[in-house]
């Protein structure tokens, strides 16, 4: 049987690049899905494949910065299909801009498309799905990127928003997670220092198994896929040692930075620039 078979998801951004890869991989796995996309022929198009392709599939257009089109593409899948099961928070935008020479039109556009679609799709899906899995789209370039300050913002909300609900979900049966992809999309093409990569389809049999019932013990996680790399990504913890102190002062915390703290390289610097 189809892992997939019986489930019902909606995809965001499901006209193009990740989310028309994820629908026609959650469809060609037994999904019946929502394409939801704000280029209304674009994801009729993906419907269309999916029918062709003997799946099922139904279009909602329209932005997820629209709370009220959030809840359409919601009740669009209850009133198609009987039921919801999965949601992949996909859509999203990133472009590039210095600090300090950005545009406060393009930041807000973003941060209303990245973070509050999340948000939006996120809390109408969960008020009808009973149990389930949200998938969101995160990434690296939440631990700091060069020139793209508002888009790393955004993805450090993404990394939160999935470990929220979480743990607020986790008793309801519902599992969130994020998965922090590197394909080559239209998206990749905006960022200069894109690393090499391969087609939106290799990032696909990874969303499909997080919607799947075999994923049913991972939840709160946050997994990196690319160039045929796969592993879980760290959660931020305390690092040891703890200093109490009864009063601290300057020089205390002078001391104790040091001579008794070990600092860490930044996340950035870790994983490497632009990567």
């Amino acid at each position: 049987m189809a892992i997939l078979a019986g489930k019902a998801v909606v995809i965001t951004g499901a006209g193009q690049g990740l989310g028309r890869a994820f629908a026609t991989h959650a469809a060609a796995s037994g999904a019946a899905v929502v394409i939801n996309d704000v280029d209304e022929p674009l994801a009729g198009q993906v419907a269309e494949l999916i029918t062709l392709m003997g799946g099922k599939a139904v279009v909602s257009a329209g932005s997820v910065t629209d709370p009220d089109q959030a809840q359409a593409m919601i009740d669009t899948c209850t009133a198609a299909f009987g039921r919801i099961d999965g949601l992949v928070n996909n859509a999203g935008i990133r472009y590039q801009a210095a600090i300090g020479q950005d545009d406060p039109k393009r930041m807000r556009e973003l941060i209303e498309i990245n973070v509050l679609g999340t948000l939006y799709c996120t809390n109408a899906a969960v008020q009808s799905m009973r149990r389930g899995s949200i998938v969101n789209l995160g990434s690296v370039a939440m631990v700091g990127q060069p020139t793209a300050l508002t888009y790393s913002a955004s993805k450090g909300a993404v990394a939160s928003i999935t470990a929220g609900a979480a743990a607020e979900l986790h008793d309801k049966g519902i599992r969130v997670n994020a998965v922090c992809p590197i394909a080559w999309t239209r998206m990749a093409a905006a960022d200069s220092k894109a690393v090499p990569s391969g087609p939106p389809e290799t990032i696909a049999p990874l969303v499909t198994y997080l919607l799947s019932d075999r994923a049913a013990k991972i939840t709160g996680q946050l997994i990196r896929f690319a160039n045929g790399r796969l592993h879980v990504m760290g959660q931020t913890s305390p690092k040891e040692p703890v200093i109490e102190n009864d009063e601290w002062d300057v020089d205390a915390i002078a001391e104790a930075f040091e001579e008794r703290i070990e600092l860490e390289d930044p996340a950035w610097v870790r994983w490497g620039v632009g990567r």
